[in-house]
């Protein structure tokens, strides 16, 4: 009788037969094709689940901004500063002592004008023309606040809700309990050009969550669709033999399968290597722009930024959940110096892009259940970083900032809260990190207390034990 081998190892085995990603297709693709009719094809953790309750917004795109943009030079206009320009600010009563050492400074009044767009009269800064032309759309909220002004620390808290210990991040939570509408492509995109932010792929990683749920990224820097994502295509084998390694390779799995029933990290691997060969076809059509009609490339803008927020735009119209797309990294928003220089620099670059995303995700009726998110890990401080000169910048600040969104349940032409009239916190409406990540999940149906994973004897959850879902900005 015969046996099935089991003297080589699976790794031994995939070392041997694998010829790229294009051989490591798994179950369900063996079940597509009809190449085994005993092959019962595990149930995709990418399924599409439904959410608790009717959700606002079924997919998310965040704008990331690294390095955290100056909130009174883009939207939140401190008139009071410029009147200040140059003297000392009184210390805010509630600041730390760190706080009051980076607020030292003499007030630093922006040198951008601010003026009312659209019927709601939104005030934006002159660095963004042509998204102030949104105005209407746009939920403005002026009165974030989080824990500590570090780069790392803050990256950490608003992509996985925590400074210092490793979580799983947004992306991943969204993943988790939605599942993805296309099964050919990754439920969660990342899209960082040129390099890694600080803590590099800690931003979207999936923690204890399985791994199948972690963001994937793609480096942007990269035009053509067929060096976007490296050895997605495999040249060195004909398709029927490629369909013959993948009968072997499933067979191997299941033998694998059957002393490890359950196991989280086999079964987000095994699903991983089946996702990496449908990608094969799917994943260079939805990142190549050039499919698109020349009018829509036009209207982003043949740049990097106009490329990513297009890209950002078929992925989401083809089912994926979540689509973070950086700007800022190597050459980030963190203008300690020159920041009437690098600011203009930096706005000009996506200004055109976002407002194209905007209006052409209202052209196509999807901007009504597509969240976009825009914002940094924290803001600027209201005074100068060193002496006012030609080259001042400003430094960090959470003690308050601003985020902006649209679309997705969210109510537009609105602002919620404030800051004080210097910029030096929050005066009204407060809005923690978790909160935000809160009214994230209610605007995709889930109740943040309750959407849980249990690891290590306890169930975790995107806001820890935190978080309040903002009321004021739901449509």
């Amino acid at each position: 009788m015969h046996q099935e081998p089991r003297t080589i190892t699976r790794r031994n085995a995939l070392t041997r037969s694998g010829f790229g990603l294009g051989s490591l297709a798994l179950g369900g693709l063996l079940h597509d094709l009809g190449l085994t009719g005993a092959n019962a094809a595990l149930a995709s953790s990418l399924a599409p689940r439904p959410p608790q309750f009717a959700p606002k917004a079924k997919r998310v795109i965040h704008l990331f901004m690294n390095g955290g943009p100056s909130q009174m030079d883009t939207f939140d206009p401190k008139p009071k500063l410029v009147e200040l320009h140059g003297k000392r600010l009184p210390s805010a009563a509630d600041a730390s002592e760190d706080s009051k050492r980076r607020l030292a400074g003499p007030a630093l009044g922006s040198k951008f004008k601010f003026q009312k767009h659209g019927q709601s009269g939104i005030e934006i800064s002159e660095l963004f023309p042509r998204l102030a032309k949104h105005a209407d759309d746009l939920c403005v909220v002026r009165s974030m606040f989080t824990d500590l002004p570090a780069h790392e620390l803050a990256l950490g808290m608003m992509n996985s809700g925590n400074l210092i210990l490793p979580r799983p991040s947004v992306g991943a939570w969204t993943l988790y309990g939605l599942g993805t509408e296309n099964q050919s492509l990754p439920g969660f995109v990342v899209m960082c050009p040129g390099g890694l932010p600080v803590s590099g792929t800690a931003n979207w990683r999936s923690a204890f969550l399985p791994g199948i749920y972690q963001g994937t990224h793609i480096d942007t820097k990269e035009s053509r669709p067929d060096r976007l994502i490296a050895n997605l295509r495999n040249d060195a084998i004909l398709p029927e033999h490629q369909r013959q390694q993948l009968g072997y390779v499933q067979k191997l799995n299941q033998l694998h399968r059957e002393t490890r029933a359950g196991d989280p990290q086999l079964e987000a691997r095994i699903q991983s290597l089946e996702l990496a060969f449908r990608m094969q076809t799917e994943a260079t059509d939805a990142f190549d722009v050039t499919k698109e009609p020349q009018t829509i490339r036009d209207l982003y803008g043949d740049t990097l930024q106009g490329r990513q927020m297009l890209m950002a735009r078929r992925l989401a119209e083809r089912g994926v959940r979540y689509v973070q797309v950086w700007h800022g990294v190597g050459q980030p928003w963190d203008s300690h110096f020159s920041i009437e220089k690098e600011h203009p620099r930096l706005a000009t670059e996506c200004d055109q892009p976002i407002a194209a995303l905007l209006q052409d995700l209202k052209d196509r009726d999807m901007l009504k259940d597509t969240l976009v998110l825009w914002g940094g890990e924290f803001g600027r401080t209201p005074t100068a970083q060193g002496p006012i000169d030609a080259k001042v910048g400003r430094d960090h600040h959470n003690d308050g900032f601003t985020i902006w969104m649209a679309g997705g349940g969210v109510k537009p032409g609105h602002v919620h809260g404030a800051t004080d009239e210097f910029g030096l916190s929050v005066a009204e409406g407060k809005v923690h990190v978790h909160d935000l990540h809160a009214t994230l999940l209610h605007l995709l149906g889930f109740n943040h207390e309750t959407l849980t994973y249990r690891y290590a004897g306890r169930d975790f959850r995107l806001t820890d034990v935190y978080g309040e879902v903002v009321k004021e900005i739901l449509a």
